[in-house]
């Protein structure tokens, strides 16, 4: 009577009545989630977000009970709540993974399969059987089971100052590097500039279209520039960036013998 007070005419206080009279199953649902580190009064609240979804949802002329239909509101609820919050790494994306997230402790349990680390070929292959997913997915979901979520600025010990994070290696280069790559990078711009300045005017367009910038040059528009067929370009170019290197390398090789000159000096 209640259900369709609600839902023919909206009826808030039939609605009101229906979540009150259901709080308990919400309660005894959320019994079974103790298990995630959450702390029961958030788990209990989402359960009523769920039940109130479900009475809002339901439909009494399908010949079902309130409480059979809401079990499974309340449960979907309670469940995204614990993936959005057990852990700061987003979890149980797919349907595997939640499979997994919630069912894994208990299939290795009845497997006794209570081993630290990963698990055995064995263990991990009756599990995968058991729950219907990739081998690899149970890999994945034991090791993040096994180890959540912990702060970098956690100390080492307790009678210590030193952090978890001050162990992380700094991948980043150290300054002198950066600095011995800028001028590496300046010095060649430097010879490439000194080397294109060497170059007759018509190689030098034609090797700077074609090599140097973001959109090449096609060899049929360069030979309507110059008059001369795509086959000659081509040998333009390839003879120009020859020269090019070959400048460059001399160019270097002269430098490195005046800096070693002048510090034997």
């Amino acid at each position: 009577m209640l259900a369709k007070r609600w839902r023919s005419h909206e009826d808030p206080e039939a609605a009101h009545r229906l979540v009150t009279s259901h709080l308990r199953l919400v309660a005894k649902i959320a019994m079974g989630y103790r298990g995630y580190g959450l702390p029961t009064s958030e788990i209990i609240a989402e359960g009523n977000v769920g039940l109130m979804q479900a009475v809002k949802r339901f439909d009494p002329e399908r010949g079902f009970r309130l409480a059979t239909y809401a079990m499974w509101w309340i449960r979907a609820s309670i469940q995204e709540f614990i993936l959005r919050s057990w852990s700061l790494v987003k979890i149980g994306t797919t349907s595997d993974q939640k499979k997994l997230f919630f069912n894994l402790r208990k299939a290795k349990s009845k497997i006794n399969a209570i081993e630290e680390g990963d698990l055995t070929p064995e263990h991990l292959a009756t599990l995968a059987d058991q729950l219907g997913v990739p081998e690899a997915e149970v890999v994945s979901m034991n090791r993040r089971l096994s180890a959540p979520d912990s702060s970098l600025n956690a100390p080492l010990r307790s009678d210590s100052e030193s952090e978890w994070q001050d162990w992380l290696p700094d991948e980043t280069l150290d300054q002198e590097t950066r600095m011995a790559e800028k001028e590496e990078v300046d010095e060649r711009k430097e010879l490439l500039t000194a080397a294109l300045g060497e170059l007759p005017e018509r190689e030098r367009e034609i090797i700077y279209a074609r090599r140097l910038q973001d959109e090449p040059a096609t060899l049929e528009e360069l030979s309507h520039k110059f008059g001369i067929s795509r086959e000659r370009v081509r040998q333009i170019e390839v003879r120009a960036f020859d020269r090019l290197q070959k400048s460059m390398k001399n160019a270097l090789r002269d430098k490195r013998l005046a800096v070693i000159e002048s510090r034997v000096e």
